[in-house]
């Protein structure tokens, strides 16, 4: 009996240990602006932490830069650059989150991340395209052109929605897979033509990085075909999912 009850405690105690072991990934949403600060981090951030708690990984947030050292970057599978504007990292800076890439981390663009780093190639080359201009904000119809994608795969093939419809300049989309691209003939404004990606993913540098230009209005945090578009391309660069 004293061994049984023994044995027994020693399989709980190793249970136990086990469950605090297992930590939950972490993920670093980073929203700095130096440029045009968009309304819609707020909501962003708090439908982030949700998807978080619901899918089981942990959100922390930041706008200091100063948290990209190569130390502190080692607790997370993917940083999350929500709508950064302007030069937000310093060369030092630069380098601690390049080495985060290339060890295997992963990055997610959500809107004006490509308003971000103009002067960094390396980052171009990461995020797939900078911004160029945009029209007003209006309806457009957006096409999902792989719909195998973990971000993609419960999205409608047409999509028609509302948000502020990015043109991009210094595009890297030979190397990157489009994932959703945008119709020029179903709203005003468009520059890039028939070939026009609004979301796409790749391997870089060690790597995964994905990135959508859906996300400026308050409400796409709110829109669960949104919601369930950005959770699979966050997964995807925390390397959960393929």
């Amino acid at each position: 009996m004293k061994k049984v009850i023994i044995t027994s405690i020693f399989l709980v105690t190793s249970i136990i240990i086990f469950a605090f072991s297992k930590k939950e990934a972490k993920v670093l949403i980073f929203s700095k602006t130096m440029g045009y600060h968009h309304e819609s981090i707020a909501a962003g951030i708090k439908a982030i932490q949700k998807l978080g708690k619901e899918n089981h990984f942990i959100v922390d947030t930041t706008t200091n830069s100063n948290a990209f050292t190569e130390q502190n970057l080692k607790q997370y599978k993917a940083v999350i650059f929500l709508s950064t504007t302007g030069t937000v990292l310093d060369d030092q800076q630069k380098k601690a989150f390049q080495h985060f890439i290339q060890q295997g981390g992963g990055f997610v663009g959500v809107h004006a991340a490509t308003d971000t780093e103009y002067d960094w190639p390396w980052y171009n080359k990461l995020v797939g395209a900078y911004f160029k201009s945009h029209p007003v904000q209006q309806n457009a119809t957006l096409n999902v052109v792989d719909k195998k994608f973990i971000a993609t795969k419960n999205l409608p093939p047409t999509w028609n929605r509302w948000d502020e419809w990015y043109n991009f300049k210094d595009t890297h989309w030979d190397s990157v897979h489009a994932l959703i691209t945008i119709n020029e003939n179903s709203y005003h404004g468009g520059e890039n033509g028939a070939f026009h990606p609004m979301s796409w993913y790749h391997s870089f540098d060690g790597g995964r990085a994905f990135y959508t230009a859906l996300g400026h209005t308050d409400a796409s945090y709110s829109d669960p075909l949104f919601l369930g578009h950005l959770l699979g391309g966050i997964l995807y660069a925390m390397h959960q999912k393929s």
